[in-house]
């Protein structure tokens, strides 16, 4: 969230900031309460005082009748302040309400539109668009043919959007996980095997909604438990409420995890085989760093998104995310969309976001400073190193063949055990 000193003081930014991201939010109401949770809080604390002087003076009271004066007195001030506090907390909750929806600032350079239409293009991976002397096949049609998802089954089991990965689609699930991880170890990330279920408090840490009729979050009745939409939740989670030592920054993680997302609303041609699914897995990167470190750890973060895309051998292009598409938390976001044949399209298979202490602050994760008084809060950057469903759906109709026949991508063959795809029999 943001600061509550910076809300009041660039209330006109703020205001802007939400029109500019879409986002509904009274900022005038916000303004109006917290003057008055101040004089509250100050006439709470005025007549805290006044009670203790009136309860001191009861045993200096000169006869009964004025003791019993002073009582009543006491008695008064008492129900007053009972009062005020119930009022002034009345106003904190609702304070609470609107902070929790005001979104953060938005870096400079980001495009300003409503969503995705108004995203700008940054520039293209490595690799070209693939060029097909026959009609290409979307994934769905190519993993039939190959018997590599079982849609029906999922369905069966476990309702629409589930599936079983099955055969060379298991093989690539697993390859890609190595794939990613070992060029995690690489640039320094430390690599954990995360939960799949978060408390409720570090979902809404993070800026996910845990419940109401807008969540994409997968609940567990009667407790304060949920399924991590993705690892970034309980990467982020694992420093809440602490404090480091500022030469431990920066610290960079990767986690593996399952994700589970209701996907509510979604429709059209994203919505067809593996491209938006309600679990899959996902090797996330997170970092914790200084706040004049944070850009640059963006950029880092990008920087090994592309690594890994072009290591594939796949192409893609670098979106800066417009402010209507960005999350709540993201201070600037950066996608991969790689080339989808299927859909003629490309579609995203990563984003990249600087939080930079929105996060922090509802997390309280601070970092302190050798020799200096206080703490401050430290920036987080959250990263898709491969999300498995969508990097397989890119693998599946670019690599395709004439024949059908699916080429493995050369970094991946030592894992998968296959230079090629075929069909049965």
């Amino acid at each position: 969230m943001l600061d509550n000193k910076f809300i009041l003081e660039n209330a006109a930014l703020v205001k802007l900031n939400c029109i500019n991201r879409g986002v509904k939010v009274d900022v005038d109401l916000f303004v109006e309460l917290e003057e008055k949770r101040k004089k509250l809080l100050a006439e709470v604390e005025n007549l805290n005082r006044q009670a203790n002087l009136v309860s001191k003076s009861i045993g200096q009271a000169k006869d009964a009748a004025q003791r019993d004066a002073r009582k009543e007195e006491g008695r008064r001030l008492r129900e007053k302040t009972q009062s005020t506090q119930a009022e002034l907390d009345a106003i904190v909750i609702e304070l609470d309400k609107i902070h929790r929806w005001i979104p953060n600032i938005t870096h400079p350079q980001a495009p300003v539109g409503r969503d995705a239409n108004a995203n700008r293009e940054l520039f293209r991976g490595k690799i070209p668009l693939p060029k097909f002397d026959f009609k290409p096949l979307d994934h769905v049609e190519l993993a039939e043919k190959l018997d590599l998802v079982d849609f029906d089954s999922g369905a069966q089991v476990a309702g629409h959007g589930f599936y079983f990965l099955k055969n060379e689609a298991v093989l690539l699930e697993l390859a890609l996980q190595q794939y990613a991880v070992e060029v995690l170890l690489r640039e320094g990330f430390t690599p954990l095997s995360t939960p799949d279920l978060a408390r409720n408090d570090v979902l809404e840490g993070i800026g996910f909604i845990p419940r109401g009729p807008e969540t994409q979050i997968y609940s567990i009745e009667n407790s304060d438990l949920s399924l991590v939409a993705t690892a970034e939740i309980t990467l982020g989670g694992m420093l809440a409420g602490k404090t480091i030592d500022v030469e431990q920054l920066p610290i960079k993680l990767c986690g593996i995890s399952h994700c589970f997302r209701t996907e509510a609303g979604a429709h059209g041609r994203a919505a067809r085989g593996l491209f938006r699914v309600h679990q899959f897995t996902k090797v996330e990167m997170f970092a914790f760093t200084l706040p004049e470190h944070s850009d640059a750890m963006l950029e880092h973060i990008r920087d090994v998104e592309c690594k890994l895309f072009d290591g594939l051998g796949l192409a893609y292009r670098a979106i800066d995310t417009a402010t209507g598409d960005l999350g709540g938390p993201a201070y600037r976001k950066f996608d991969l969309e790689a080339w989808m044949p299927g859909r003629d399209e490309f579609g995203e298979v990563t984003s990249t976001s600087n939080c930079t202490d929105y996060q922090a602050r509802r997390l309280n994760i601070r970092y302190k400073i050798k020799g200096e008084k206080g703490t401050r809060f430290v920036h987080t950057l959250n990263g898709t190193a491969i999300a498995i469903s969508r990097a397989i759906v890119a693998i599946l109709e670019n690599y395709q063949q004439a024949d059908g026949s699916i080429v493995v991508p050369e970094v991946l063959r030592r894992w998968v055990g296959k230079d090629c795809i075929c069909a049965k029999g």
